[in-house]
């Protein structure tokens, strides 16, 4: 326990002195922001100040409290279920080139509607309860985990495949003991953008037909001229992208400690 306590109290100050600039550049920014809404008497309506957005945070906090937790649940199932049905699906597109061929192409093409354009569509077949909203987050959150696991398992070394082969290997056991411990860093580097964008998909649902959730009341606000909700809704969404994405990174340094140990020096621009 007592040597613990030194290797905490470093990482806390390394995360300290890491964090020190964007802290400093965000409270810089802050006051510029401050200083300007009060020199040009700018109204609330129209731009609010970082202190008018607190204001407004403190005084609905319970009530942005349960739209977050709208917002964060869609997410989050959106995005499970994303990664649940991508990874199959890469593994099936990599063992077979008639599944590539034949399925492939359709994904790419699906990809290429925009996700607003359909989600009025979703809302129509699905409500305006919270199944749209996570069925719009899995369909923006699915293509790059299936782009970038599909890269990850066909990037292998072609002398270990033959070995496998030649141990008369299963393509189970092909997939589980190489293709997918070879795919993780891909797969993780989709996932931080994947769930981030599953976020996205969320709000753009609720933007569309909801009555609850952060992307509701950006739009309920804004029509109201509550501009200072508004951008707490928006400070929130930041807030929690930013959470989910470290959340990510955090499970690939458990999964994969030999490839995300960060250099004692590293190697500065």
């Amino acid at each position: 326990m007592e040597r613990q306590l030194p290797n905490l109290r470093a990482n806390a100050t390394l995360l300290m002195g890491r964090s020190a600039p964007a802290l400093i550049t965000v409270l810089l920014l802050m006051l510029g922001w401050q200083a300007a809404t009060s020199i040009w008497a700018i109204p609330n309506w129209l731009l609010p100040s970082p202190t008018r957005i607190l204001a407004a945070m403190w005084e609905w906090r319970f009530i942005l409290l349960y739209d977050v937790g709208v917002t964060l649940r869609e997410t989050l199932v959106g995005f499970g279920v994303a990664l649940l049905v991508a990874l199959p699906i890469a593994a099936a597109l990599v063992s077979s080139e008639l599944l590539w061929r034949a399925f492939y192409p359709v994904l790419a093409g699906v990809q290429s509607v925009p996700k607003n354009a359909i989600a009025p569509l979703l809302i129509l077949w699905f409500g305006t309860g919270q199944l749209s909203k996570v069925i719009i987050a899995f369909l923006i959150a699915f293509f790059p985990i299936v782009i970038n696991a599909v890269s990850g398992m066909m990037l292998v070394d072609t002398d270990a495949h033959d070995m496998m082969k030649t141990l008369r290997a299963s393509r189970l056991q092909v997939f589980w003991y190489f293709r997918l411990p070879n795919a993780l860093p891909f797969i993780f580097a989709a996932s931080k953008v994947s769930i981030t964008l599953a976020l996205v998909g969320a709000v753009i649902g609720e933007f569309v037909g909801a009555d609850s959730g952060l992307g509701y009341v950006i739009l309920i606000s804004s029509s109201q001229l509550h501009t200072d909700v508004a951008f707490v809704a928006i400070v929130l969404l930041a807030l929690i992208g930013m959470g989910l994405f470290s959340l990510v990174g955090m499970v690939e340094r458990m999964a994969m400690p030999w490839l995300t140990t960060e250099p004692e020096q590293p190697v500065r621009p």
